[in-house]
């Protein structure tokens, strides 16, 4: 499997025509990452400890040692960081998707029964939070199948979106072989799109990397809760300017080991409850934009 060619052109000039549910212009996906457990860590076999992604700043990865302080950022995410999103979330009222590592789900089988008893889609964010660049193609198969299988055993159903993060040539094949509806692993619009993948016509909901908490431990990022919050309202703002003569969509992306974090949180809070309140703006999860756009915009044939 090959991956898929380069597109510089997109929708071009013209987008698409269309309003949300309800005569909405903007589609708000928030994404919660659930990743604490999944990531990279020798007790689990692997060869080093996790690097990304956390707030220990500089850290580099342990060839055959453990990095405790890493693992110990990763578990607040789990055991508190979880807790007062999902809190948060059910007080906006705001539905959300989670990408969701199953072999991190799989230690805490409670953390996957609160997401799906609050109504939230859970799509596959692969087995292991790892870098699948050079897995090959059978290993990376097998890892999404087995992804699936816990993913349904823990939530009661199968998800039917995906998202890898850092993917292989062969993950999106792999996808759409899985019987994937969408996946999420592309940046390049604000609408979703369809793709030849194989000859066959699949989904594309594009995510984001900038109205993201990764970026709390990344340089150049964000430095305190109110960079984010900005950076959200502003985003916001543009899209809801430019929804006066095209609808679009925006992502927000977040850990619960970084926006878990009570002062980021709180920003994260504020803007939910303003943003809420505008009445162009549609609080969505992603399998709910992906039906829409399946029905409004069926796939070419």
């Amino acid at each position: 499997m090959n991956a898929p060619a380069r597109d510089f052109v997109g929708y071009g000039r013209t987008r698409p025509a269309f309003e949300w549910p309800g005569g909405r212009r903007i589609a708000v996906s928030v994404v919660v990452n659930y990743e604490e457990g999944g990531e990279s860590c020798v007790l689990d076999g692997d060869a080093h400890s996790e690097e990304l992604n956390s707030d220990v700043a500089g850290a580099v990865p342990r060839a055959g040692r453990r990095n405790l302080v890493v693992e110990s950022h990763y578990e607040y995410g789990s055991r508190v960081g979880h807790w007062r999103i999902l809190d948060l979330l059910q007080e906006c009222a705001i539905p959300a998707t989670y990408f969701a590592v199953s072999s991190a789900l799989e230690k805490h089988p409670e953390a996957a029964r609160s997401i799906v008893a609050a109504g939230h889609e859970v799509v596959s964010h692969g087995a292991r939070w790892i870098d699948y660049n050079r897995v090959d193609e059978s290993t990376e198969r097998e890892h999404m199948i087995r992804s699936l299988e816990v993913l349904e055993r823990l939530c009661g159903q199968r998800p039917v979106g995906w998202y890898t993060g850092r993917v292989s040539p062969n993950t999106r094949a792999l996808a759409v072989e899985q019987g994937m509806q969408y996946d999420s692993d592309g940046y390049n619009d604000d609408l979703p799109y369809w793709t030849d993948v194989g000859g066959r016509q699949h989904l594309v909901l594009p995510y984001s990397f900038d109205c993201n908490d990764m970026r709390f431990a990344s340089a150049p990022g964000f430095n305190t809760p109110d960079d984010f919050a900005d950076h959200l309202r502003r985003t916001l703002a543009c899209l809801r300017r430019e929804g006066n003569r095209q609808s679009t969509m925006m992502s927000i992306g977040l850990h619960l080991r970084l926006a878990g974090r009570p002062g980021r949180a709180e920003a994260l809070r504020e803007f939910l409850m303003s943003a809420r309140q505008f009445p162009d703006v549609w609080f969505c999860r992603r399998g709910d934009i992906a039906d829409f756009w399946r029905n409004k915009f069926p796939a070419a044939r």
